[in-house]
This record gives C-alpha cells, sequence and structure tokens, in this order.
C-alpha cells in the first residue's frame, strides 16, 4: 500500500480515517496556503482530537521542511 500511495494517494482505497489523513497532508503539503477550518472537519469527523489535527500538521510540515533541506542541498537517498 505504501508503494500505492507514492504513486497515487488519491485512488487508493483507504478507510476513513486513513483518507482523512492523507488528503490533508496533501493539501498541507501541496497548497499550504489554502488550507482551512474546512480542512479539519474530516479529520475531526474522523476522531481525531485537536491535539491529535495539531501533531499531524507538525509531522506533515516537518516532513516537508526536512525533504526541502536535502533537495535543496543535492542529497542522495542511500540504497
Amino acid at each position: 500500500m505504501v508503494d500505492a500511495l507514492g504513486r497515487d494517494p488519491l485512488v487508493v482505497a483507504l478507510g476513513t480515517r486513513a483518507r482523512a489523513l492523507v488528503d490533508y497532508a496533501l493539501k498541507l503539503t501541496t497548497a499550504p496556503a489554502t488550507v482551512t477550518e474546512q480542512e479539519l472537519g474530516p479529520l475531526r469527523a474522523a476522531g481525531l482530537s485537536d491535539a491529535a489535527i495539531h501533531d499531524v500538521a507538525c509531522i506533515t510540515a516537518y516532513y516537508n521542511f526536512v525533504n526541502r533541506i536535502a533537495l535543496g542541498l543535492g542529497v542522495e537517498l542511500e540504497r
């Protein structure tokens, strides 16, 4: 499933909670300036608390931060 998420996360069959998490992380990654309170609705509906949503935002932001540094410095993955 991880490979499928890497190829096209929008078409992978996921449960409600996982879909809400993936959709939120994708939007925060690809269009962060457009994220609004409305995007939190599916996360809350899936049972995430505000603290858990905060954690998801922080983890997503950190992952993007580290990747941008690595890409900006030309770091290559080890095989």
